[in-house]
């Protein structure tokens, strides 16, 4: 482990009348420690599990389905680039989710979409995302959809006709 060297230096004193001290040297040997360290780095790399990542299972239908839904049982949210939220059921004017920040937003979007879904519970939500928008806007829309547990909705682009709707074009 450690060695500890009492040999005396054999040169010339530089002083004559006085005696130098010994010098004790001391050699440590490192090599139980690292290997301690190796051992526990293997130990804790083995016995940690790797995190899994976060999915949402998407069930998609075949490309060009087409659903026929009454527009009294059709919510369509409307997202824009700088996360705006419209609502409108069927053919109403759309309206803006009150909130001045996304936090406030996402909140009353939560109300709105719980209260509507109480009242019909047909009801399908269409959620069309500005293409300019940022992804985790959708993402964080589908995370209140899930919290709410709504598990009737659809993905569509916004389209034209949409940003003219609501005046965003």
């Amino acid at each position: 482990m450690a060695d500890v060297d009492l040999s005396q230096s054999k040169g010339k004193q530089k002083h004559k009348g006085k005696k130098k001290r010994k010098r004790i040297s001391v050699r440590i040997d490192m090599t139980p420690m690292v290997d301690v360290a190796f051992l526990l780095l293997t130990f804790f790399m083995l016995t940690t599990s790797m995190s899994k990542p976060q999915t949402m299972e998407i069930n998609l239908p075949p490309s060009e389905t087409k659903a026929d839904v009454a527009e009294s049982n059709l919510l369509t949210l409307r997202i824009t680039d700088d996360f705006r939220i419209f609502w409108n059921i069927g053919t109403e004017k759309p309206t803006t989710v009150d909130g001045s920040a996304k936090k406030d937003r996402l909140i009353n979007l939560g109300k709105l979409l719980k209260d509507r879904n109480r009242a019909n519970p047909k009801l399908i939500t269409l959620i069309k995302v500005d293409g300019k928008a940022k992804y985790i806007d959708m993402v964080d829309i589908m995370d209140e959809l899930n919290i709410n547990d709504i598990t009737r909705f659809s993905l569509a682009p916004m389209l034209d006709q949409d940003k003219k709707e609501i005046g965003t074009l």
